[in-house]
């Protein structure tokens, strides 16, 4: 958690430097790009996809041999990602996805045994989940369960904050190995306006990002209540 704020908060910082409402904007993590307005029939469409699911440490997956029984077994991917087969030894698994571990598992056994049926199932594995940081009330990390928009993410984390600028929501998703788009939505005006179809479904992974408005910047610099009111002084 601690390596992913990291990652994204000079993400935000870049984007914040250079002015959230501006045209499309490059940054480190991806492309920043506004959701509404006139740019945005021309801006690069968001990252909208659907992945499958890649093997990661601690994951468990069952694989059955339809040919040969003796074979069967259930195994863990370790911390290297590395799995331990019965007969074949070790193997690196950690990053494929469940078709391309058939595959290799496939060529491994060949050599031992004459054109192998082998299936795969996954027992225990990184359930869907998407993070939520900044300025809402229950910072972290929640389960991605069914279908969930970024106004129900936000609510499910507490919602905004006092000093939330929610007319600029970032969303980060990964669009490919170390590389992460990101596309701003103006939350404030789709609740005000009662429009919600620019609301978009959460993927696996997603990060909201909630920014401190300007107001909040300066509070600090403002008389507290404490110091009491002015009043006229009497002669």
């Amino acid at each position: 958690m601690q390596i992913i704020r990291r990652f994204f908060g000079l993400a935000v910082f870049m984007v914040v430097g250079f002015g959230l409402a501006t045209a499309q904007t490059e940054v480190a993590s991806g492309t920043i790009q506004p959701a509404t307005g006139a740019a945005s029939s021309t801006a690069k469409p968001f990252q909208d996809r659907y992945p499958r699911y890649k093997l990661e440490a601690g994951d468990a997956f069952d694989i059955s041999f339809e040919l040969n029984p003796e074979f069967n077994q259930s195994v863990v991917v370790q911390p290297d990602g590395f799995i331990t087969l019965r007969g074949a030894g070790d193997i690196q698994v950690a990053g494929q996805t469940v078709p391309e571990l058939t595959t290799t598992l496939r060529t491994v056994y060949d050599k031992i045994l004459n054109q192998p049926m082998i299936s795969v199932v996954l027992k225990d594995f990184q359930k869907p989940y998407f993070i939520a940081d900044g300025q809402v009330a229950k910072p972290g990390k929640y389960d991605l369960r069914g279908e969930t928009s970024l106004t129900q993410a936000i609510a499910m984390a507490g919602g905004f904050t006092d000093s939330s600028k929610h007319s600029q929501v970032l969303l980060f998703r990964k669009a490919s190995e170390g590389w992460y788009s990101a596309k701003i939505f103006n939350v404030k005006k789709m609740e005000q306006e009662g429009n919600l179809r620019e609301d978009p479904q959460l993927r696996p992974g997603d990060m909201l990002f909630v920014p401190k408005n300007h107001f909040s910047k300066i509070k600090a610099f403002l008389p507290g209540s404490s110091l009491g009111a002015y009043v006229p002084v009497l002669p």
